[in-house]
């Protein structure tokens, strides 16, 4: 039988790949890893297609046991992986026979790991995806011990490495402002880039909320009628803090968007942890 054996979560560990994209007109987001570098890069060190579904784990704390020779890959978050209590290397390519036990340990830096196997993890697609949207419970179910998961065949040819360079974690995030950024002040797009961000407590897979010593400010205090919404937009409720938009975003909101984060340093984002402190950068 090619499959895992969830053993232990940790916090949180759900079922991902790109997302479903294309239906957002019906309500439905794009959710999909919220690391998407890592999520790829693991992938291609196991051989998988494009589109084949990680495991991706919130803070570490995952033990799985393999029911058959699997070919496996972590990568993200900074973690101690073991295969029956042996450190093994991140961001390469590991072979965990059938009985033996993957753990991965908290992070000591970073946020989400990603774990891939050859084949991908073969849970049932829903409009076309096996992603888990925490925010509208679309996928699968968040895993949970004793949680068995096929194995499938969403193989590619095999990769010209067996190593991967981490994407480093990064703390400045760029930036391209609007649609809404003549609704704020002119000092409040200072601000944006010239003052700190810390990320707060209350952040997930929807978003992140940030939190600065002097808030936005809004040079138009009309209301905005509810708008589509974009991966790593910068949404500004009327506290002035500013919120940053991770996979499992609103595909509408009705608060001004000031900038969007590129879609490269969305992946970034996804590594903070609370107390982070983060700067923008404006592009162009």
């Amino acid at each position: 039988m090619k499959a895992l054996t969830v053993l232990q979560t940790g916090p949180l560990c759900t079922v991902q790949d790109r997302g479903r994209r294309g239906h957002a007109a019906v309500g439905v987001g794009r959710s999909g890893a919220a690391d998407l570098r890592s999520h790829d890069a693991a992938n291609r060190l196991v051989g998988n297609d494009f589109g084949a579904a990680t495991l991706e784990v919130t803070f570490g704390g995952l033990q799985v046991r393999a029911e058959f020779d699997a070919v496996m890959a972590v990568t993200g978050a900074h973690v101690i992986c073991r295969v029956d209590g042996t450190v093994q290397g991140l961001h390469s390519t590991l072979v965990v026979r059938a009985g033996q036990e993957l753990t991965l340990s908290p992070p000591t830096s970073g946020l989400r790991s990603y774990l891939a196997v050859r084949g991908g993890i073969d849970v049932p697609p829903v409009l076309g995806s096996r992603s888990t949207d925490t925010m509208s419970g679309l996928g699968p179910d968040r895993l949970s011990p004793v949680t068995v998961l096929p194995v499938g065949d969403a193989t590619d040819q095999w990769p010209a490495t067996d190593f991967v360079v981490p994407n480093p974690l990064e703390q400045t995030l760029h930036i391209t402002f609007g649609p809404r950024e003549d609704w704020f002040t002119e000092h409040a797009r200072s601000v944006l880039v010239q003052q700190p961000w810390t990320v707060t407590q209350d952040s997930d897979r929807v978003g992140i909320r940030l939190d600065g010593v002097q808030p936005l400010t809004r040079a138009v205090d009309d209301e905005l009628p509810s708008e589509g919404m974009v991966l790593g937009a910068l949404q500004v409720p009327p506290s002035g803090q500013p919120v940053l938009f991770l996979a499992d975003h609103p595909v509408t909101g009705g608060y001004p968007v000031i900038a969007v984060v590129t879609t490269n340093d969305v992946s970034a984002a996804a590594q903070l942890t609370p107390g982070t402190r983060i700067q923008f950068r404006a592009t162009g």
